[in-house]
């Protein structure tokens, strides 16, 4: 677009040329200027009239109309007639227009902004230098020509095409030709810009809360900073406030959400939720990290999670840590504790507070021919139970290590020796207990490792992989038994697992060891791109020596060698992947754990998994889900987890989406156990997407990630 100061200067300075160019041939007002037209004259009051097809032309800017008047005196240009205006970021076709003082102006406009993209049309249009678009009795939305099924109805409507967001006053939103919202003031993105404003309102409801109505605002505080304040409304329970709140500078990023319920009409009590998550880069390599959440009561994620995650959640840990860290040190401290959710748990099953936690690792190599890795790790921690008894104190370890790396393209060779020193202050011990009790043993291992590798196929065009480890461990055993257990436990048995130095996770329990572990892997994949097809691991502990040390309600070991782990992972194999994993009890000829994870995806938005888990006396599971268009328009999705040893599903929801080009609407039901003792809630998912504008309802896109493996809503994901 050509302002009009700039046509008024141009003209002044070349007049002549002006009006006798402009009859024949274009015009050419400067360097980067034109003006076509079939002819031009100068009135007698000093204005230049361009009548005839007239187009002005200023690199990706251009104007047309039929008649074009230019005036000196007071500084404005007159069009009309057929005019249209382009640009990069706006196109507006009208009966008439014009510019002034910097401002041009349409009237009975069309207008579409292709690269939102955004069509609408109003009375009066003008814009200004800045890229903002000012429109009186306007229709705006985001359809295609031909397909209104969504518009904003208002008095004014202001678009910022620079910043990205546009205001409408006096709006109504029409949806298939029906009001559904009417707003004094409305803020809506044009394009992806944020700007603070009333977000739309979202709706559903469920079975404990009954209908739920949710109005956010958003705060565009600064580029680095935002918030957003909810106000929901329960019809069963009440009045909600909800917020959020995110930073980002240069040493620091985090968030503070949280949401304050004042009178729960179905709980009968004050409810709310905080929680506040902080990383701030220090000076010198430290850095301090906050993760802390509370809630008011024990039923607040049964109540308000809204998945089968609010059931299960037993703790929430509240952590403070200050740590240092380079390519030799590691240091810091720690203090943990946890809010116990979980209050069927009984008091020595509630874990200890770390008050707090000390620790300092070193590792340095040894310049020259021998490739020798020595340094130790070092901790010292506290642990209490505010309001329990039992036994509490403190506990300091210090282990000193070193290993020979010798590493080569198919092999590695680590043997290593560490001595492992544990001593503890106790109080509340047992009668008869040492309080001062020291465990001291030495550590030795050798692990080694080849890697064999081929080319396959009739053009070489994989490679295929053979892998066998094997670590010898060595551990003396000592009697633990009076060793509190503050923070051990045993995990479960993995391909990591069977390599450490450890059986046991914490320093309680230092698991005896006279052992070899084995295992194999082989892998194939692609020669050109890395891409992995298939992987499949086989391992096993075998013990010269049966382990005795054992934690409190750990059964005493009488085998000659631990389970056998199998995992098979086979990837992307005409649309297929297939996870599998088995946990064998040789001894007893029984599977203790296994997994088996088959999928078919053949397009981002084509998904269905089978899913199966069985843990030997805790759980044995089922698990169908899919997403799948039905036609071009139309998908299903839906999911079933049931439990085979229970007998009942655990969840199951089943929806539809239908998605056009301009608005889109999921509509998802669902049933699932929400409480320990089993209750389950019943809830309705709505969301209408109104493309390019904004999304109306309870936003199931996130719901569908967590319940469906592999669900995408961009064709782009592969």
């Amino acid at each position: 677009m050509m302002c009009p100061e700039e046509m008024l200067f141009l003209q002044s300075q070349e007049p002549a040329r002006t009006i006798a160019q402009a009859v024949q041939a274009p015009l050419q007002l400067s360097d980067d200027i034109q003006v076509i037209s079939d002819g031009a004259r100068v009135e007698a009051d000093g204005a230049t009239h361009v009548q005839g097809n007239v187009e002005l032309r200023q690199g990706e800017r251009s104007l047309h109309g039929q008649d074009v008047r230019i005036d000196p005196n007071n500084r404005s240009v007159t069009v009309s007639g057929d005019v249209q205006y382009r640009d990069a970021e706006l196109q507006v076709s009208g009966e008439s227009g014009g510019f002034a003082n910097g401002e041009a102006h349409f009237n009975g406009a069309q207008f579409q902004m292709p690269l939102q993209p955004a069509r609408g049309s109003a009375d009066l249009l003008s814009l200004n230098q800045s890229g903002v678009v000012r429109l009186e009795g306007v229709h705006y939305t985001t359809c295609p020509p031909g397909r209104d099924d969504w518009g904003i109805r208002a008095k004014s409507v202001v678009l910022d095409t620079a910043k990205g967001m546009g205001t409408a006053r006096g709006a109504t939103l029409d949806f298939l030709g029906v009001p559904i919202l009417k707003l004094p003031t409305i803020s809506f993105p044009v394009g992806a810009t944020r700007k603070s404003g009333l977000l739309f309102p979202s709706f559903g409801n469920t079975s404990r809360g009954g209908l739920q109505l949710t109005v956010p605002y958003y705060l565009n505080l600064a580029p680095n900073r935002d918030a957003t304040l909810s106000a929901t409304v329960f019809s069963r329970r009440g009045f909600n406030l909800g917020g959020e709140f995110r930073y980002l500078t240069q040493t620091s990023r985090g968030q503070i959400d949280g949401d304050l319920l004042p009178d729960d009409r179905v709980y009968g009590n004050t409810r709310n939720r905080l929680h506040f998550e902080n990383v701030t880069s220090l000076p010198g390599d430290w850095r301090l990290t906050l993760d802390a959440a509370n809630v008011s009561d024990v039923e607040y994620f049964e109540d308000f999670a809204q998945n089968i995650d609010g059931a299960s959640i037993a703790f929430l840990p509240r952590t403070l840590q200050l740590s240092y860290r380079d390519p030799n040190w590691r240091v810091g401290v720690l203090a943990r504790n946890f809010q116990t959710i979980d209050q069927t748990l009984l008091p020595a099953d509630r874990p200890y507070t770390e008050a707090p936690r000390l620790y300092a690792d070193g590792t340095w190599r040894l310049n020259g021919a021998l490739p020798l890795e020595y340094g130790f790790t070092s901790e010292a921690s506290g642990f209490i139970r505010s309001g329990a008894s039992g036994i509490e104190g403190y506990r300091v370890d210090v282990t000193p290590q070193a290993t020979l790396r010798y590493e080569g393209a198919g092999y590695f060779l680590r043997p290593s020796v560490a001595f492992e020193a544990t001593q503890y202050r106790l109080s509340n011990a047992a009668a008869g207990q040492d309080d001062t009790p020291l465990r001291t043993l030495p550590i030795a291992s050798l692990d080694a490792g080849l890697l064999f590798e081929r080319a396959v196929g009739s053009r070489d065009q994989r490679r295929l992989t053979l892998e066998p480890r094997l670590m010898y461990l060595y551990v003396p055993y000592r009697n633990q038994d009076q060793l509190p257990v503050f923070d051990s436990g045993e995990p479960d048995l993995n391909w990591v697992q069977l390599f450490r130095s450890n059986r046991y996770v914490g320093f309680d329990r230092i698991g005896d060891a006279n052992q070899v572990s084995v295992g194999v892997t082989s892998r194939l994949f692609s020669s050109q791109s890395g891409a992995r097809y298939l992987a499949a691991t086989l391992g096993q502990t075998f013990y010269f020596d049966p382990p005795r040390v054992r934690l409190p309600t750990e059964p005493v070991r009488t085998q000659n060698a631990s389970d056998l782990i199998a995992q098979v992972e086979l990837q992307a194999f005409e649309n297929w992947s297939v996870d599998l994993g088995a946990q064998w009890n040789h001894g007893q000829s029984q599977i203790e754990r296994s997994e088996v994870r088959l999928q078919y995806r053949p397009a981002a938005e084509q998904v269905v998994n089978l899913g199966y888990r069985f843990q030997r006396d805790r759980l044995e599971q089922a698990d169908v889900s899919a997403s799948w268009p039905l036609t071009d328009a139309w998908k299903f999705y839906g999911r079933m987890l049931y439990s085979l040893r229970e007998d009942q599903t655990i969840e199951s929801f089943a929806g539809f989406e239908y998605s056009s080009c301009c608005w889109g609407v999921r509509l998802v039901a669902r049933d699932y156990v929400s409480r320990r003792s089993g209750g389950r809630d019943l809830g309705i998912y709505l969301q209408l997407e109104l493309k390019g504008l904004s999304n109306v309802g309870l936003s199931t896109d996130s719901f569908l990630s967590r319940s469906i493996r592999g669900y995408s809503t961009d064709p782009r994901l592969p």
